[in-house]
């Protein structure tokens, strides 16, 4: 078992330093300043950013890890939870200049001219069926079982190659 310890060591930081390249290579600090992410004190959006953003990819669940021993130079629930919530942030142009920077530095380069882009406009449910007390909580027709859920409307505008889909802009709707 201490075998196995090591070589997932190895994996993570070869992980972390391929996210490193990606934060640096899209120059993500740099965006997040432009959608007026800001910080006086303490961590710095980009490391409360990159820490979340490892989670995910690590497959690992933020609650967990913040309910874990606290390790040095990791950031405290407050932080995360006053960054993810905070109304100053403006994450929709963060996700607008994200794509659009990862559109054409990345994926246009490799894609023929002849291939046509497209916007995508879609309308998925966002099921809370089991939900009651949630704020703004609307009963939506589900077109695919055809009968009324409780939920949302995720409307997402999204970029697409014909191989290749990316989000562009998103929408959590409600009905009156």
């Amino acid at each position: 078992m201490n075998s196995i310890l090591p070589e997932q060591y190895e994996i993570e930081k070869q992980f972390n330093s391929r996210v490193d390249n990606f934060l640096s290579r899209h120059e993500i600090g740099k965006i997040l300043r432009r959608s007026n992410f800001q910080k006086e004190k303490g961590f710095s959006c980009l490391e409360l950013f990159k820490f979340i953003f490892l989670l995910v990819f690590n497959g690992k669940n933020l609650y967990r890890t913040l309910q874990s021993e606290a390790e040095p130079g990791r950031p405290e629930k407050d932080a995360i939870y006053r960054f993810l919530n905070s109304f100053r942030y403006n994450w929709r142009k963060f996700l607008l200049i994200l794509s659009s920077s990862v559109i054409n530095e990345t994926i246009e380069p490799l894609t023929s001219r002849n291939w046509k882009n497209v916007l995508v406009l879609d309308d998925s449910l966002y099921s809370r069926n089991r939900s009651k007390a949630v704020e703004l909580l609307a009963r939506v027709k589900d077109h695919v079982e055809n009968k009324y859920v409780r939920g949302f409307r995720m409307l997402t505008l999204g970029w697409s190659d014909g191989n290749t889909f990316l989000p562009v802009a998103f929408s959590l709707l409600s009905s009156e």
